[in-house]
């Protein structure tokens, strides 16, 4: 019987054969790991690659660790004092032999399929944090890294893993999964934003933006629709929760409404059919907070099989619609990068995902912001002429759909108007590009099993 992951953890420790860990990307959810790790005995943050080495220093230094833990001279080495090598060599850090677990934190789809079919082919167990990369590929990464006896795990902590904790959790109890999803700040007018005008919408103060390393681009997808859109796919593409005709809709609800609002437009809700993901608001249509909002959080919404459990759940205090039918279960936060470790954990020991693609149900169409002219380089997700949208993937594949994990330094042919979906034949884009050749195998792999 295989021992509890910490235990597991110690005896490496003891054995000094620590669980290596690698991460590509030094952004502010790999410091929140990296304030985490550093607490864990016999997981050993082996190195750390950034474009930028200096900052992966001060993220690491940020996080706490001490100045002579950080070696900027040879990974091998760094691996036998136990220090950590800082580079700008993503290539050496996955062909390490030594390295167990790759963390993928870039955000960047195209560098990291790129990354992830290295890890694969090395064999290292990936967490993929870059969710932007998984719904572009996914689904044919997480078939590649099966065939290779390697894990691809979505990243715990970040919400998409955590719902998929939840419906894994209703569907083993014998439950029906009508929804699940997450919470957010959502208006119809938020789809329009820009990087110009995103810290409006957001109300913080002139001096945190400029005193702090806040990236407005990244904010501005949180606000325009694209994060949402990415990560219910994401889910979709894991539990194969089908995505609504219309993709998301952002119901206004806080907390003690999700079971009355998340549930079949035929039984009083909002959802189009059961069995689907979505994303609830914490603002009203006018702008007013919804009560007990949902912001931070995540939710599953269970369908009672019949009379005696619907009493069960009235017994038991569980939160229902109406009719005591349907319920929901949610938390009401996620610790993002410093809960990351659950993942490296159960992949590097237990040889478990925390939630990764089975199939491809869900997918994020690059659609415009406003009237685009032909000749405009599109410039990809939470910029300033396009936005992400949730499809089925048939939907998607059906128009062509261009994903929004590729619709960035790619010159339009045609004009779109506003609110339209962008299609790969409305592009110009290189045929060759790697991660262009790995969507196209994705999309036809998994057109032929439909």
């Amino acid at each position: 019987m295989r021992k509890p992951l910490l235990q597991e953890l110690a005896a490496r420790a003891e054995a000094d054969k620590p669980l290596r860990v690698g991460v590509i990307g030094a952004g502010k959810f790999a410091t929140m790991f990296f304030s985490q790790a550093r607490r864990l005995n016999g997981l050993h943050l082996a190195g750390v690659v950034d474009l930028g080495r200096d900052k992966a220093s001060q993220a690491l230094r940020r996080a706490g660790w001490p100045a002579e833990q950080l070696d900027a001279s040879d990974l091998q080495e760094a691996m036998e004092k136990g220090s950590t090598w800082l580079s700008e060599d993503a290539d050496a850090l996955l062909s390490c032999e030594g390295v167990d677990v790759i963390v993928e934190a870039t955000g960047d789809p195209v560098a990291g399929i790129g990354h992830a079919l290295k890890a694969i082919e090395h064999g290292k167990h990936l967490v993929m944090v870059n969710v932007e990369a998984d719904v572009v590929a996914g689904p044919l990464l997480a078939r590649r890294a099966r065939q290779a006896g390697i894990v691809y795990s979505l990243a715990y902590g970040d919400q998409p893993a955590l719902i998929c904790e939840l419906v894994d959790w209703a569907r083993c109890s014998g439950f029906e999964v009508v929804c699940a999803g997450k919470g957010t700040k959502y208006l119809l007018a938020f789809h329009a934003s820009t990087p110009d005008t995103v810290w409006e919408h957001y109300g913080f103060s002139q001096a945190k933006v400029t005193g702090g390393e806040l990236n407005p681009r990244m904010f501005n997808s949180f606000l325009d629709g694209t994060k949402s859109a990415i990560e219910m796919a994401a889910v979709a593409n894991a539990t194969g929760l089908q995505p609504q005709p219309e993709g998301l809709n952002f119901p206004p609800c806080g907390q003690d409404r999700l079971a009355e609002v998340c549930r079949p437009r035929s039984s009083g809700g909002c959802l189009s059919r059961s069995g689907t993901v979505e994303v609830v608001s914490s603002l009203e249509r006018d702008g007013r907070p919804v009560s007990a909002d949902l912001r931070w959080g995540v939710y599953v919404c269970f369908e009672a099989p019949n009379e005696y459990v619907k009493e069960c759940f009235n017994e038991y205090g569980l939160q229902t619609d109406p009719s005591g039918r349907y319920a929901a279960l949610y938390r009401p936060v996620h610790l993002v990068g410093m809960e990351l470790s659950v993942s490296v954990l159960k992949a590097g020991l237990a040889g478990e995902a925390t939630g990764g693609p089975t199939a491809f149900v869900g997918d994020v169409v690059a659609t415009a912001k406003r009237d685009l002219s032909a000749g405009e380089v599109l410039d990809g997700e939470g910029g300033y002429t396009v936005y992400g949208r949730l499809q089925p993937s048939a939907t998607a594949a059906r128009i062509g759909g261009l994903p929004i994990g590729l619709a960035h330094k790619v010159t339009l042919l045609n004009d779109i108007p506003s609110g339209s979906p962008i299609g790969w034949s409305d592009v110009r884009y290189d045929p060759a590009n790697p991660a262009v050749l790995v969507r196209r195998e994705l999309e036809q792999a998994f057109s032929l099993e439909d």
